[in-house]
């Protein structure tokens, strides 16, 4: 179980107000998609740490960039991320401390936790929903194996598709790791 005390370590810029709120969820979310050992802790709250922006950016900021255009239909990215219509992108644009993103994962989250994400999307950045679609995430790509042994770098091509961040994801997952001492 982690403290108020080990996630603002893990977040420090994370307010204390905004920690008081996660904590609880966090850790039921922990618990449910057995997220269990320091090791698996420290390595999915530094992911989600550097994903969320410390918990002070649980919604993608759009621009639409120009790699948040290809996030809409009729792009490759879109037919990946299962973006079927016009305004998919924008509407299932990253969200919660894993950033979930595309029409196909939230219809994937919303049938195996049992909350409407199609419909109501804004849940996904909720502090108690998003850290349930993050375990969910994490789980479901073998994620704990990975952290199991401290394969940041497979663990972060599992969650981004390529290393993008990797020296700001270590550091990350190494801050987490001092304060859940492992």
């Amino acid at each position: 179980m982690i403290t108020a005390e080990q996630l603002q370590a893990i977040m420090p810029r994370a307010p204390a107000d905004v920690v008081a709120a996660h904590l609880d969820p966090l850790n039921a979310a922990a618990a449910e998609f057995g997220i269990d050992s320091p090791a698996r802790l420290a390595c999915w709250l530094g992911e989600c740490s550097l994903e969320c922006n410390q918990l002070r950016g649980l919604e993608e900021d759009w621009g639409p960039s120009e790699a948040q255009a290809r996030y809409e239909p009729p792009s490759h990215v879109a037919t990946e991320l299962g973006n079927t219509q016009t305004g998919d992108g924008y509407l299932f644009r990253g969200r919660g401390p894993i950033q979930i993103t595309g029409r196909s994962n939230y219809q994937q989250a919303s049938q195996a936790l049992g909350v409407d994400l199609v419909n109501q999307p804004d849940l996904a950045a909720t502090p108690g929903v998003c850290w349930r679609v993050a375990g969910w995430f994490w789980s479901t790509r073998g994620l704990n194996e990975l952290a199991d042994g401290f394969d940041i770098e497979g663990i972060t091509r599992r969650i981004n598709g390529g290393l993008t961040d990797l020296a700001l994801r270590t550091a990350a997952i190494s801050r987490a790791r001092a304060a859940l001492g492992c």
